[in-house]
């Protein structure tokens, strides 16, 4: 089990990317989320959502199997069929709406918690924003597991795909991040103890 808090020995440089990370979220990020969100109605970036949720249905399946949730694994792929069909390549999601079935939040970085090991000490990365070392491990088994890494495209596509998918998320969740660092009086030790407990009881889960 993990401890409440961790390490951070790589805090100094930690601390540098924190700031260019927050800068990048006022200065582009949140602009452009803001642009686009006006023009592209809620209901719209909820289908892409959906969409790249649904995409990312392979992750869930194998973790969930890893784990022994044999049962969460079923469900995944019948919301995986449900959605891709009737749900219309996955923009709606017709298994929950209809079915109730709820997906799961399930990644490599829990699997790898869950057979015990830790999240040794916390890392900030530019782009990526928080995580620790067995996050970082685990965001490379997803991006493997990830239907991205075998399609026939260009990387500029695929980065461009991603990007799009943060600024479609940032667009719904425009303020959270305002709110939760604005009223800390550590931003930086704010977010890293949240990322921190977040992540633990996803493994609780």
């Amino acid at each position: 089990m993990e401890e409440d808090a961790i390490a951070d020995p790589l805090e100094p440089l930690n601390r540098i990317f924190f700031h260019f990370n927050d800068k990048l979220y006022y200065w582009l990020l949140k602009p452009v989320a803001k642009g686009y969100s006006a023009i592209v109605p809620e209901g719209i970036q909820i289908s892409i959502r959906n969409f790249f949720n649904n995409l990312n249905t392979p992750t869930r399946v194998v973790n969930c199997l890893l784990q022994g949730q044999v049962k969460d694994s079923s469900v995944e792929v019948t919301r995986f069929v449900l959605n891709s069909t009737v749900g219309v390549l996955g923009f709606g999601d017709f298994a929950k709406d209809v079915f109730g079935l709820h997906s799961t939040r399930e990644d490599t970085g829990q699997t790898l918690g869950v057979y015990g090991m830790g999240g040794i000490f916390y890392i900030n990365w530019p782009f990526l924003g928080p995580s620790n070392l067995r996050d970082s491990f685990g965001m490379v088994g997803d991006a493997y597991l990830h239907p991205f890494m075998y399609l026939d495209a260009d990387w500029e596509v695929l980065v461009g795909a991603r990007a799009f998918e943060k600024v479609n998320q940032t667009a719904l969740t425009l303020g959270d991040y305002e709110l939760f660092t604005e009223t800390a009086l550590d931003p930086y030790a704010a977010v890293k103890d949240a990322y921190q407990q977040y992540r633990k009881g996803l493994i609780k889960e």
